[in-house]
């Protein structure tokens, strides 16, 4: 698995463990079992990351017009049994995972939007869409990453959802649409 996808998945994982949802009273021990398993799963999930996020990045949607990404999203996070809201700010997805003990709520979050900016990158998941911003025409892009973020977030979530009965505590999955701002939105 790439080192910056791993690390994503680590970090994440291991902020879960931190905030007590997982073995709150033996944390150095609960990151050293973990790791070698979240690895092996992070592994096991990489060609579906890296399929998200090139899906992700060739079909951007401007903020509050994500509604293909959200639809992706939320089928994925009820495919892992989660409790999912959406149309959350308009087009923001959360989804709920509890876990089989009682515990705090931690958030993970990640942005959906893409840019009114055409696309650089040649790539073969390069992508060549068009949206309406401010009245114009322009090309639209993941320039910044969020296709990325949200690729990752849906592993970490399939992940977490495997380790469901040793959660101590509840996950919340916020997908957010329009991070960039929502000032070119036709309506």
């Amino acid at each position: 698995m790439s080192p910056f996808i791993q690390d994503s998945f680590l970090r994440l994982i291991f902020l879960v463990v931190a905030s007590g949802l997982l073995l709150p009273d033996r944390l150095a021990l609960a990151q050293s079992q973990l790791k070698p398993a979240i690895n092996q799963q992070a592994d096991a999930l990489e060609s579906k990351v890296i399929a998200w996020r090139r899906d992700f990045h060739e079909n951007p949607e401007l903020g509050n017009q994500e509604v293909r990404t959200a639809e992706i999203i939320a089928v994925h996070l009820r495919q892992l049994g989660m409790e999912v809201t959406e149309g959350v700010a308009v087009t923001g997805v959360v989804g709920v995972l509890k876990g089989g003990k009682s515990g705090p709520t931690v958030a993970l979050r990640a942005d959906m939007d893409a840019l009114p900016v055409p696309e650089r990158a040649e790539v073969h998941f390069k992508s060549t869409k068009i949206a309406t911003y401010n009245g114009q025409e322009v090309g639209v892009s993941h320039a910044c990453g969020h296709d990325s973020h949200m690729a990752i977030l849906m592993g970490v979530a399939e992940i977490l959802a495997g380790m469901q009965q040793d959660l101590s505590g509840t996950v919340k999955f916020i997908f957010q649409p329009a991070e960039e701002g929502m000032d070119g939105l036709d309506t």
